[in-house]
C-alpha cells in the first residue's frame, strides 16, 4: 500500500483522526465513525487531491463535508465525510438530491449514504476552468458545453435546483474522456425554483474571463441574443425556449 492509503484502523492516528472528525475530533466520535465506515464496507482511505486539510491532500472541502478517496472492495470511490460542525445532522439530504439527479443521468452515481458519510462514483479529471483553458478545438468545446446544458435542462425538468452553478468552476469536472459531470449537490433543493440552465449559461457565455474565451471561440459577437433567450426561458421553461438558447450560443 502507498503511504497515502491507510486502513480505516490507522485513521485513529493524527492527523487522520482530525480529518475523519473535522474540525473537532473526539474519541467517541472517532470510534463511531470508524465503525460506520466498516459497516459500509470501506477498507481504506486514500489521501490525494489538490486541496489540503491539516497538510494532507483531499479531493474537496465544503461547508458540509470533506471529500476523499475510499476503497470499497476493489473499487476506488468518492467518500464525503460530514463535518462535525456541519449545519446538517446527516448526509441523507444530499443523498436524496443526488438520487434525483441520477434519475435523469446527472451527477456521480450514488452508492450509499449513512449518518456521517456519502459514498458515490469517483470522478477524476479537471475542473471546468482548467479544462476550458486547455481546449483548442471548437468542435470539442461545443460537444462538452451542449452536454452540460442538456444536463441542466434535465435537472430543471425534475425541479431540482443545484444552487451553485453560477459558481461552476468548483462544481463541474470533465473526465479524461471529455465527459462533463455536475458534482456536489449538498445545497441542492427540490423546493426552490430551478435555475440550472440560466445559472450555467450566464457563467459560460455572459460574464467573466472564461465567458470571454468561450464566446471568442464560438464567435458569439452579440451576447444580447443569449441574454434575451435566457430571459424567455426563465419566464417559461419549455423545450423550444431551451432550443433557442442553444441556437443563440452555438450558431
Amino acid at each position: 500500500m502507498s503511504v497515502n492509503v491507510l486502513s480505516i484502523e490507522k485513521l485513529r492516528c493524527e492527523p487522520f483522526s482530525s480529518i475523519l472528525c473535522y474540525p473537532r475530533p473526539s474519541k467517541d466520535e472517532l470510534d463511531k465513525r470508524i465503525r460506520e465506515l466498516a459497516g459500509l464496507g470501506i477498507s481504506a482511505i486514500e489521501f490525494a487531491g489538490e486541496k489540503k486539510i491539516l497538510n494532507m491532500p483531499v479531493l474537496g472541502k465544503g461547508c458540509v463535508g470533506l471529500v476523499v478517496i475510499a476503497h470499497l472492495g476493489s473499487q476506488r470511490v468518492a467518500l464525503k465525510i460530514r463535518r462535525v460542525d456541519a449545519g446538517r445532522d446527516m448526509m441523507f439530504h444530499e443523498a436524496q438530491m443526488l438520487r434525483v439527479a441520477n434519475s435523469v443521468s446527472v451527477g456521480p452515481k450514488l452508492i450509499v449514504a449513512s449518518e456521517d458519510f456519502l459514498l458515490m462514483q469517483l470522478i477524476e479529471g479537471s475542473l471546468l476552468p482548467k479544462w476550458l483553458y486547455g481546449v483548442v478545438e471548437k468542435k470539442l468545446l461545443i460537444k462538452v458545453l451542449l452536454d452540460l446544458l442538456e444536463q441542466c435542462w434535465r435537472l430543471d425538468m425534475v425541479h431540482l435546483d443545484h444552487g451553485e452553478l453560477s459558481y461552476a468552476p468548483k462544481h463541474v469536472i470533465v473526465d479524461p474522456f471529455n465527459r462533463p459531470f455536475i458534482v456536489d449537490f449538498e445545497t441542492a433543493s427540490l423546493t426552490r425554483k430551478p435555475s440550472n440552465v440560466t445559472s450555467l449559461a450566464q457563467f459560460l457565455f455572459i460574464s467573466g474571463a472564461l465567458a470571454d474565451k468561450i464566446t471568442g471561440m464560438l464567435d458569439i459577437a452579440d451576447k444580447n441574443a443569449v441574454i434575451e433567450a435566457l430571459r424567455r426561458y426563465k419566464a417559461d421553461k419549455n423545450r423550444q425556449n431551451f432550443e433557442n438558447i442553444l441556437a443563440a450560443c452555438f450558431r
